[in-house]
């Protein structure tokens, strides 16, 4: 009867995925570092209104979805839409990262507090926001970006 465990057992433990690695903490950290450096370069070509500067931050193929159901499709649209909605809103934005997870060696999630400080009416205006990076040759870029309102009573 021993002889039989091993051939029924075989095909069964094939199946069994082989335990990940264990992830380098410094490599996490750097990438990590990385990632939150393009957010905050993000949130300061904005504050400029540099098209030049946010530009090569983004993915040529980048969308945003913006907390009034507006959908920017594409690095081209995505830039033309900041610089419009800043002339419109002229408040101060900034982003404070409140976790980055890295999906994979190549892809960031990033979500953080959106704020708006200054706009019309006096009142700020807080929200959340998503933001999907993706790794390419010339380093780290914005894929997506998802900008949300709280829930009422949050």
């Amino acid at each position: 009867m021993r002889r039989w465990v091993l051939p029924i057992f075989t095909p069964i433990l094939a199946l069994v995925p082989a335990p990940l690695p264990a992830q380098d903490t410094g490599t996490a950290s750097k990438e990590e570092t990385a990632v939150r450096a393009v957010v905050q370069k993000y949130v300061d070509a904005r504050e400029a209104r540099d098209p030049k500067a946010i530009e090569p931050l983004f993915t040529e193929d980048a969308d945003q979805l913006v907390s009034d159901g507006t959908w920017r499709k594409g690095r081209d649209a995505l830039v033309r839409g900041m610089l419009e909605s800043s002339s419109r809103n002229p408040a101060r934005r900034s982003i404070h990262v409140e976790s980055v997870r890295l999906l994979s060696t190549d892809v960031a999630l990033v979500d953080g507090r959106y704020v708006q400080k200054g706009t019309e009416g006096g009142k700020d205006r807080e929200m959340w926001t998503t933001i999907t990076l993706k790794r390419v040759a010339g380093g780290w870029r914005i894929a997506a970006i998802r900008n949300m309102l709280p829930a009422a009573g949050r």
